[in-house]
């Protein structure tokens, strides 16, 4: 029998670390999910709550008063990260009173021994460790130079293949910046909670069994009632 050679060896190496990670972030996902509507394609992505509370209530206050719709990519470069605008700036629509409050709050940097890995969501910000408000990018490579700076807060769920399209995009540099020529925007934004998803499955399939047993019933009664 012939042996595996090193490289069979090393890709299987590969694929269990990865899959290891994959699965212990997956653990650390909460229920919600948010939705991102792009001129691209849709992007899905969960919070990691117990890792990042603080950023995580923050980031999904922003979602639910609206604050991302409007606003846009400005920063894509291939195999490192996609990265969503701060609000305060990027939306091409006002925001109104509670919006801008909500926008304009910092976060104290909540570093944790998570990986930056593809897919992963870290938050954008200044020199200041404390001072990230709104800009986030997403993972397209692993950047482990990146690990225990920026504050990891959840990862995409779905829309991998969106990503993929976007790092397809002509691009230009301008400064340490690899910015799309063309707008990348976030069209709107949804949110939605797992475990109600999976209470509406269960509640229909309960339904579906009332209704095929009432049937039954009234069948059997028929049989013995004519």
């Amino acid at each position: 029998m012939q042996r595996p050679g090193v490289v069979s060896i090393l890709a299987g190496y590969l694929l269990f670390a990865f899959s290891t990670i994959a699965s212990a972030q997956d653990s650390q996902l909460g229920s919600a999910r948010v939705v991102f509507q792009t001129n691209y394609g849709d992007i899905e992505f969960g919070f990691f709550p117990n890792v990042a509370p603080k950023t995580v209530d923050h980031i999904f206050k922003l979602v639910r008063l609206g604050c991302y719709n409007t606003n846009h990519f400005f920063r894509v470069d291939k195999g490192f990260v996609a990265q969503v605008a701060d609000v305060v700036g990027g939306r091409s629509a006002p925001m109104n009173e509670e919006q801008s409050e909500q926008a304009k709050k910092t976060i104290v940097g909540e570093f944790s021994d998570v990986k930056h890995v593809r897919g992963i969501l870290s938050m954008g910000r200044y020199d200041d460790p404390d001072s990230a408000q709104s800009s986030f990018s997403m993972l397209l490579g692993d950047a482990p130079h990146l690990d225990g700076k920026y504050a990891i807060f959840g990862k995409v769920t779905k829309g991998d293949d969106t990503l993929k399209k976007l790092e397809e995009l002509p691009t230009r540099r301008e400064g340490i910046f690899v910015m799309p020529n063309e707008r990348i925007s976030i069209l709107s934004s949804y949110y939605y909670d797992t475990n109600l998803e999976r209470c509406e499955e269960e509640r229909s399939t309960l339904k579906q069994r009332l209704a095929a047993s009432f049937v039954e019933i009234e069948r059997q009664r028929m049989k013995c009632f004519p």
